[in-house]
């Protein structure tokens, strides 16, 4: 499996300076079921599960008197710490499967890009363990290839991109095919009857070429085909960049293109 990927420094740090922006859709979406759930009870816990690098840990913060962030990545967890300016965040590592938290402890258990790496049926019990009553699940994450977009080569764009997934996609987990079924498995899975899931939230997102390299090389699969082929990783990203420039042409260095995400969550109460 993929996952000791997470633990290496390196990919750490490109993984927290180039993975796509915190979803704000997604987060709004997530905070206000918990609040109309809460029929006004104060948030006191919030554990973000598979935490990582603390990206969708970190705007939790504001609406929770102290929030948890837990990985199995002590070098995720690492950079984590390093960034958080929060005083009522903290971290640990510590498995989705066994988490250190008491019984009946937490208003939200939630996991960002990230449950599709858990054993679910183990964490789903551990959630619905250390979840109030009142308390709420949101899991989510998004499809593993998007759609871009530039003016009128919106098309040869998505070409080159498709020749980028067919590569990497020899280097694919597969715990990473239940994302293209936008968590149902998950749903299933949940032994709570108040749940609900929500698919397609669209959402675009602005990228220089740089930043559209970037994105490319904290993708786990390409970090993976690094690991194989290091010269053949280097070279994907210089003609993957070569023909970026060519498609933006003479406005290379000052336009960015859009990438088109499709995003899905799992949300639910326990009673």
């Amino acid at each position: 499996m993929a996952v000791h990927l997470f633990n290496k420094s390196a990919f750490s740090l490109t993984y927290q300076k180039y993975m796509i922006p915190v979803s704000s859709e997604i987060t709004n979406i997530v905070l206000s079921y918990v609040k109309a759930k809460s029929n006004g009870r104060p948030l006191e816990m919030a554990v973000d599960v598979g935490c990582g690098t603390g990206r969708y840990t970190l705007p939790l913060a504001p609406h929770f008197k102290k929030v948890l962030g837990l990985d199995i990545s002590d070098s995720q967890i690492s950079v984590a710490k390093q960034i958080s300016l929060a005083k009522n965040v903290s971290y640990m590592v510590a498995p989705a499967e066994k988490l250190p938290l008491k019984d009946a402890s937490v208003d939200l258990v939630h996991a960002g890009l990230a449950a599709h790496w858990f054993t679910i049926d183990k964490f789903v019990n551990e959630a619905n363990r250390v979840l109030k009553t009142g308390g709420c699940l949101a899991v989510h994450s998004f499809e593993p290839f998007p759609d871009f977009e530039y003016n009128n080569s919106s098309h040869k764009m998505n070409e080159v991109m498709s020749e980028v997934w067919d590569v990497l996609y020899q280097y694919f987990d597969n715990v990473t095919h239940d994302m293209f079924y936008q968590y149902q498995y998950i749903y299933d899975a949940i032994p709570l009857k108040d749940k609900e899931r929500i698919t397609d939230v669209c959402d675009k997102i602005q990228l220089s070429i740089p930043e559209m390299i970037g994105f490319i090389q904290a993708i786990y699969m390409f970090e993976r085909f690094k690991e194989k082929d290091v010269k053949g990783a280097e070279k994907l990203l210089m003609q993957t960049e070569k023909r970026f420039r060519e498609i933006l042409g003479e406005n290379a260095d000052s336009d960015c293109l859009n990438m088109h995400m499709k995003y899905y969550c799992v949300l639910a109460r326990k009673h």
